[in-house]
């Protein structure tokens, strides 16, 4: 089986749609108003796998759900996550209330205590009510429905404009299978690993090792690529469930199909991460190409998507070609500005060590639109390629962060 027998087809419904699973989304005080608790829950225990943050400074949750899957050798059946308060920082309190979060949803769906994950997101620093979120996770246990994926989706978010949800129904030659997914994340995006909280599940039957690879492999080109504003928090994971409810046993033949069919979920979700970016007007996508390898291709992107004097150019709508150069340059790969080129666009305002300035009120019109395409050759005559999306930088994003405690 290949990826060119992969039929992929988007239907409605998100983390609840793969057959097998359950989700909604709760109310139970923590943050002012709004949904603030999401279950999501396997009717049985499902291969599972998480891609963790790189930050030193972890949270609570994530150590908890670390010791957890790794005590259940990559199995799982419950994910409590909630939204309003990060449990970061919050010293051997913080860790006793993410481990009562995941006893509490364990019992709560009758699930052994190791089958449970958990997530928390918002402000660090700040002590998590024990008591609102137990009791928010057993009135979740009691709403669980085939149709809760977007009330999970909405109890996630913190800064988020709008929930970010994928569900695709995938066709292949050994069988019929579907995978869903949602996520959050507006501020704190740095692609050190998935600078954001996702979950993806599928009925297909995935064994852990290859379950795992799959979403190392996916978050590198997905939830990995993209930034809004360079910086890493302290509880970002992504979190899948297989469960092989669908029948379709996916082996070491198949699992090229597989990532293909959890790309097509990850990637809508984290460019979503980005276009809801904390006052973000634009989404940007990067394609940079002639890198000495991947890795150096990968790391100039980064630190174009990084940069603040690209992100506010690209905010005025600015054909600033300059600064995307002087960027290339101080990125620490193999550059050679006598064979670069830089495009906005359609638009190449510089190659070969030449400027096109005449072209930049065409330029200045591409970057206008609320999605800009940002192209540079590192000019090496390499073969390494790489790709990242970013968002503009505004005076709104400082606002709200200027503001986001107070």
């Amino acid at each position: 089986m290949t990826v060119a027998e992969l039929q992929v087809t988007s239907i409605d419904g998100s983390v609840a749609a793969p057959e097998g699973f359950r989700a909604t989304g709760v109310s139970c005080g923590i943050k002012s108003k709004g949904l603030d608790l999401a279950l999501i829950v396997s009717d049985v225990t499902a291969s599972a796998a998480a891609v963790f943050t790189t930050n030193k400074a972890q949270a609570a949750p994530v150590l908890v759900s670390k010791q957890r899957l790794a005590a259940s050798g990559g199995r799982a059946r419950v994910i409590a996550i909630n939204s309003g308060c990060a449990n970061a920082c919050t010293g051997p309190e913080g860790h006793v209330t993410a481990d009562a979060m995941a006893d509490s949803a364990a019992n709560a769906v009758g699930s052994d205590p190791s089958d449970v994950l958990v997530a928390s997101t918002g402000v660090i620093g700040v002590a998590l009510d024990r008591a609102k979120v137990i009791a928010g996770i057993q009135g979740a246990a009691a709403a669980l429905t085939r149709d809760g994926g977007p009330l999970a989706a909405r109890a996630i978010m913190t800064t988020d404009p709008f929930p970010k949800e994928k569900a695709v129904l995938v066709d292949t030659p050994i069988g019929r299978f579907t995978v869903g997914g949602i996520a959050k994340g507006s501020g704190m995006i740095e692609p050190l690993m998935a600078t954001m909280l996702a979950v993806v599940t599928t009925d297909a039957g995935v064994p852990p090792a290859l379950l795992q690879r799959a979403l190392q492999d996916v978050t590198e080109v997905t939830f990995n690529a993209i930034s809004v504003d360079g910086e890493c928090s302290t509880n970002d994971c992504v979190f899948a469930l297989a469960n092989g409810a669908s029948g379709v046993a996916i082996g070491e033949a198949e699992l090229p199909v597989f990532i293909e069919a959890l790309r097509r979920v990850c990637e809508p979700l984290a460019i979503g991460i980005v276009r809801g970016g904390e006052g973000a007007t634009k989404l940007v996508t990067i394609d940079v190409t002639g890198g000495a390898s991947a890795v150096e291709a990968k790391r100039a992107a980064r630190a174009i998507a990084n940069s603040p004097l690209v992100k506010t150019a690209i905010h005025g709508a600015d054909p600033n070609w300059g600064r995307l150069v002087a960027v290339a340059g101080r990125a620490g790969v193999a550059f050679n500005p006598e064979s670069a080129r830089v495009q906005l666009g359609d638009v190449e305002l510089f190659a070969n060590g030449r400027p096109y300035d005449e072209r930049a009120p065409e330029a200045s019109r591409h970057l206008q639109q609320s999605d800009v395409r940002v192209r540079v050759d590192l000019g090496t005559g390499g073969a390494g390629t790489a790709r990242m999306w970013t968002c503009d930088l505004s005076a709104e994003y400082v606002r709200i962060n200027a503001e986001y405690r107070t």
